[in-house]
């Protein structure tokens, strides 16, 4: 058996044609940078996501950097999210001059929880940057609900989640500002790097798209320091063409999630995942957590690699124990929820082409070294 975590070539052959196409249309208009492809995209993606502006840049880590930038994050401030995430997330922060304050997850979603969020408020605290972790949106109402009584800023890390839904609005349509990644693996992926930034406001906009392009409003005349990230157009017109089959990826990829639930909710030891009644996950990934002491997530790991079965822990160490956050003085202890989900989680193969025969071999797999 071989079943890898996701194939990439096999999504890129059934649409070869579309893709080729769209390809050879850039290289024959000769405009790499930006330019109507470019836009084009941002506009499809705006009406994707439900929000009035998008805004390409090169990767999913500067949308992050560059939203919270436009947010007016600066030194000095706190931005409040989870120890559970790539660091991207926190990094991001760190990179504004900003201080992560991070905050306990909730068990069952791996997202924040809004129950422990008011308790960090400070009169530094400016934000809160949460993430919709493994396609599952976060608790949106109350955290917004928190964040208007406060006067905060509120930034979504969509990166796992693109095409998600909460009570029937788009992720990264509900708070001040969203930002995705195209990075390759993920549900709408380049074929290379590549991010954007939404947002209903007008001024959050205009900031990022003066950021990616050296802080400039017209050729040469700079009115602020920026950065070179912008998106090109070969990633545009890839993306574009891929955006059309995006929703009927991610309806593939909630019935892959629910066969595996169905195979997996009675195995001995192994929890699927939780999916909010009111929302709509994107699957981006399949996490089961191991429970109890019996069962070894790491031989269990071991034991689906040696029958050809990939696998993925994210994330094996919370960001409040990286050595990069030592000046936060953070201690093992801090966030127990955080630092249980990273001893337990475990992510199995999930994309749209996975057949239901590979989903019932890895939950034989799983089920064989359960019951041995």
């Amino acid at each position: 058996m071989n079943v890898p975590l996701v194939d990439l070539k096999v999504q890129y052959n059934l649409i070869k044609t579309e893709i080729d196409v769209a390809i050879s249309g850039v290289l024959e208009r000769g405009q790499f940078i930006l330019g109507p492809e470019v836009k084009a995209f941002e506009d499809e993606m705006a009406a994707y996501c439900g929000t009035k502006y998008a805004v390409g840049v090169a990767s999913g880590t500067d949308a992050l950097h560059l939203a919270l930038l436009a947010c007016g994050i600066k030194a000095g401030d706190d931005v409040i999210t989870t120890p559970f995430t790539f660091i991207a997330t926190a990094e991001s922060i760190a990179k504004c001059g900003a201080t992560p304050v991070f905050v306990d997850i909730d068990p069952k979603t791996y997202n924040i929880d809004p129950a422990k969020i008011e308790i960090k408020i400070t009169q530094r605290t400016k934000a809160i940057l949460l993430v919709h972790l493994y396609g599952q949106p976060a608790a949106m109402e109350r955290i917004l609900d928190i964040a208007r009584k406060h006067n905060l800023r509120v930034i979504e890390d969509c990166a796992q989640a693109l095409g998600a839904e909460y009570k029937g609005k788009k992720v990264g349509s509900l708070g001040d500002v969203g930002c995705l990644s195209f990075f390759p693996s993920k549900a709408l992926g380049a074929y290379g790097d590549g991010g954007m930034v939404v947002t209903d406001d007008p001024e959050i906009a205009e900031t990022v798209r003066i950021l990616r392009v050296h802080g400039s409003k017209a050729s040469y005349q700079h009115v602020m320091h920026g950065f070179n990230s912008r998106l090109d157009a070969l990633q545009a017109a890839i993306l574009r063409v891929k955006l059309k089959h995006l929703d009927r990826w991610n309806e593939l990829r909630r019935s892959k999630a629910a066969l595996y639930t169905e195979l997996l909710s009675r195995v001995d030891s192994i929890e699927p995942p939780y999916f909010e009644k009111n929302c709509k996950s994107s699957c981006n990934y399949y996490t089961v957590r191991i429970k109890g002491s019996r069962l070894s997530r790491d031989e269990l790991r071991e034991h689906l690699e040696s029958k050809g079965i990939q696998t993925m822990v994210y994330y094996p160490l919370s960001l409040h124990l990286q050595e990069v956050y030592k000046y936060l003085k953070h201690k093992s202890g801090d966030f127990p929820q955080s630092e249980q989900a990273q001893e337990r989680v475990l992510t199995l193969p999930m994309y749209p082409e996975l057949s239901e025969e590979q989903i019932e071999g890895v939950a034989s797999e799983i089920k064989r070294f359960v019951n041995r």
